[in-house]
């Protein structure tokens, strides 16, 4: 039977008489390994704060990593954090909010939402439109008068602390009738246009296309029947003008790049990386969990908390590198010689961050990158680390780069594409790079996937030349040949 867990700050506060419901704190969630193991679980996540790298915004992150149904999805907190993103999420609900608020003496009203459900009978229709687009527990949906009509103005998450007895009664009514239904995610409407937009920052210092790459990339879409141009941060308000979006700079969650996505997938665009992707990849966490789940092999991974900090950091190996989950180029990743560097870096990056990852070092003279895309190995090469340095690039060095070498794919060890699948197969089917080290005892264990892997020229592309290129755009080819014949 399916397990409900509910989170909430202080579980002992509520009495909640449900049939296989069981209440817990966000740490017990995040930490307890009894949680990370159960199948089919649904989780509410009703934790205080959402923001982004709290606990709230983990428990959500974690649950998705171990296949359990959640509500909030860590996408849906990304949406809600932004008013741009979650607008552009409700435009269409906009003829709804004017006919109903008709009153001319007020300049702004506020409607509370639980589960889609509002004791304001005449803001139902739009408490529940709301909620099928966004699907949040509690909200407060707020309306401002702009000129002559009404507009959505702001949405917040309701503190389930806070509430009085008549709304407590209202949300668990709305969790008792919501319990009962499946957890569906809206489904994006097709296009129809064979037109390309790539997204790039041309200030970027590490882009993952260089300008060259990028040309490659535009001559390889003229082949398959793609129109490809460039664009860049300025041209969101445009990007309906394609059909598909290609970003080729580095992302970020609590980035205008999750922006492009975002948007490009809600309007129906074919995008790489797609928003999932880029909230799966861009959190150490979510991929340690992720891959443990599966038993990919690791080298041997802590998630660290200020709870257990003391408690655990003195039985872990040295040397111990330290990440702060949303790094990215190694930046938040730091290497420990002694337990007591290790928790003064440790509680350094608790400051910025609710988890951390402490992660057993191994050293090898290189790492593997290969690179895939549709479930299907794109190129492979060898990173070597920095001069004098344990990673690939040395920031404290002027950005120094270690040696690369490009290979076949077919003479890489088949242990290596055979993992190197299993743990990018774990996120999508859009394009990965996922870093591998090869142990002297012949076991490969996985460091990291990347979305958005850097392909250059004279790099990554030595090997298959423009026929790499080609291939990525064949891929979008495919995706918007599939959504035309689906629309058909």
């Amino acid at each position: 039977m399916v397990e409900h867990l509910i989170i909430l700050d202080k579980p002992q506060d509520w009495a909640l008489n449900l049939p296989n419901v069981k209440l817990i704190d966000p740490e017990t969630y995040l930490t307890d390994g009894t949680y990370a193991g159960l199948a089919k679980a649904r989780v509410l996540n009703l934790s205080r704060d959402y923001s982004y790298l709290s606990n709230g915004y983990y428990c959500s992150l974690l649950a998705e990593a171990r296949r359990h149904r959640v509500m909030p999805t860590v996408k849906s907190l990304q949406d809600l954090s932004r008013k741009s993103l979650y607008r552009n999420l409700l435009v269409d609900i906009t003829p709804a909010i004017r006919k109903t608020l008709d009153d001319p003496a007020l300049d702004h009203f506020s409607v509370e939402s639980y589960f889609g459900r509002t004791p304001t009978k005449p803001f139902a229709n739009i408490a529940r439109q709301v909620f099928t687009r966004l699907p949040f527990p509690a909200l407060n949906i707020r309306f401002k008068r702009k000129g002559e009509h009404w507009v959505l103005d702001r949405l917040t998450p309701l503190d389930i602390q806070k509430l009085d007895e008549e709304q407590a009664w209202l949300l668990w009514e709305g969790l008792r009738s919501h319990l009962a239904k499946r957890w569906r995610a809206a489904q994006p409407k097709p296009q129809e246009i064979y037109d390309l937009a790539i997204l790039i920052d041309p200030e970027e210092v590490y882009p993952p296309s260089d300008p060259q790459a990028i040309k490659n990339f535009i001559s390889g879409a003229k082949k398959v029947g793609i129109h490809a141009e460039v664009i860049n941060k300025k041209d969101l308000p445009r990007l309906t003008e394609y059909d598909a979006l290609f970003i080729r700079e580095t992302t970020y969650i609590d980035h205008y790049t999750y922006s492009f996505a975002r948007k490009a997938q809600t309007e129906g665009m074919v995008v790489i990386d797609d928003p999932d992707t880029i909230l799966r990849c861009a959190n150490k966490v979510y991929l340690a969990e992720i891959l443990k789940a599966h038993k990919i092999e690791t080298p041997r991974t802590t998630i660290l908390t200020r709870r257990n900090l003391n408690k655990l950091l003195p039985t872990l190996p040295l040397p111990l590198v330290l990440k702060i989950p949303d790094g990215s180029f190694s930046r938040g990743v730091k290497k420990a010689a002694t337990i007591d560097e290790a928790k003064s870096l440790a509680k350094t990056m608790l400051k910025e961050s609710a988890l951390i990852l402490a992660q057993e070092f191994v050293y090898t003279e290189f790492d593997w990158r290969i690179g895939i895309i549709d479930r299907t190995p794109l190129f492979a090469c060898q990173y070597f680390m920095s001069k004098s340095h344990w990673q690939i690039i040395n920031h404290t060095n002027a950005g120094e780069w270690g040696k690369m070498t490009t290979f076949a794919v077919e003479d890489i060890p088949a242990l290596v594409i055979e993992t190197a699948l299993k743990a990018a197969n774990l996120i999508g089917d859009g394009l990965f790079g996922v870093d591998l080290k090869q142990l002297e005892d012949g076991r490969v264990v996985v460091i990291e996937v990347n979305d958005n892997p850097n392909i250059e020229t004279e790099a990554e592309d030595l090997v298959l030349k423009d026929k790499l290129y080609e291939t990525v755009m064949r891929s979008f080819r495919s995706r918007l040949d599939a959504q035309l014949q689906k629309k058909s």
